[in-house]
């Protein structure tokens, strides 16, 4: 098994590309997107069938911009997850594996509309526990209303956190490290983050980084009751809207319910 809804209206702090401020000359680009954690469990529905179509129907649905995905794997059949939805998307795919193993891949990925610019992966491992990871991708984001070069950047990481509290606090520690290495930009994190300590002192560390967000239930997909998937943005006002996609399909493709949400992303001219 991978574990708070409130909507905040305040000021936009000023928007950064690649940490440098605005102008005052500058026109702020805008766009609105959006999202999805997914922890598609292997491709395995509720009904413990292996049918990756349904994950696919899933995606197609939802129709995001951005997807971050758990427990994505290939096999020894030779069948290849990310690939088979990066076909069926469109998208550019990022792999994310935190487990190679003789009979294949398991991890996270990323699949995006938005160009990636860098990519970079995060080491959350805990000796003696399954290895876990974050990817750590900067994407470009075409503006609204905009030219063709009219673009920003937008910092996404994307993570699958572990089953115990030790792991989760020394893992959150790491990602808040791993924030404050760069310089500030609009950023976001999701992923399926495994705690259901709605008080636990991971949740509480990322609510004081990013702001509190949406206590959304995704889990398990037949009755969620757990709110194991989040997404979190900096700035928080970036955030609109959070919600569960819970569609007869979504309710059988995987254990976990997609969490969506839209952004209204603001940034510098020309990435």
């Amino acid at each position: 098994m991978n574990a708070p809804e409130r909507h905040a209206s305040q000021t936009l702090p000023p928007s950064f590309h690649a940490g440098r401020a605005l102008s005052p000359s500058s026109q702020p680009l805008q766009a609105h997107t959006t999202v999805v954690s997914y922890n598609i469990h292997g491709g395995i529905g509720t009904d413990g069938h292996f049918v990756p179509n349904r994950i696919a129907g899933v995606l197609a649905e939802l129709s995001a911009d951005i997807v971050a995905l758990q427990e994505v794997e290939t096999r020894a059949t030779g069948f290849d997850m990310l690939q088979f939805l990066c076909l069926h998307s469109g998208h550019h795919a990022i792999p994310g594996p935190t487990l190679v193993r003789a009979d294949g891949d398991y991890g996270n990925a990323l699949l995006t509309r938005h160009r990636p610019l860098s990519v970079r992966h995060i080491d959350l491992s805990v000796k003696g526990r399954e290895p876990r990871g974050a990817i750590d991708a900067l994407l470009s984001c075409h503006a609204e209303d905009a030219g063709p070069n009219e673009r920003f950047t937008l910092r996404v990481i994307a993570t699958h956190l572990g089953l115990r509290p030790s792991e989760r606090r020394w893992q959150v520690q790491r990602l808040l490290t791993a924030l404050a290495e760069t310089p500030a930009q609009p950023t976001m994190l999701l992923g399926d983050v495994n705690e259901w300590f709605l008080w636990g002192r991971p949740l509480r560390w990322l609510h004081a980084y990013f702001e509190r967000t949406p206590h959304v239930s995704t889990f398990p997909s037949r009755w969620p009751v757990l709110a194991l998937d989040r997404i979190w943005t900096s700035p928080r006002a970036h955030l609109v809207k959070v919600n569960r996609h819970a569609t007869p399909l979504a309710r059988i493709a995987s254990d976990h319910l997609p969490l969506r949400a839209v952004l209204h992303l603001t940034g510098a001219t020309r990435a």
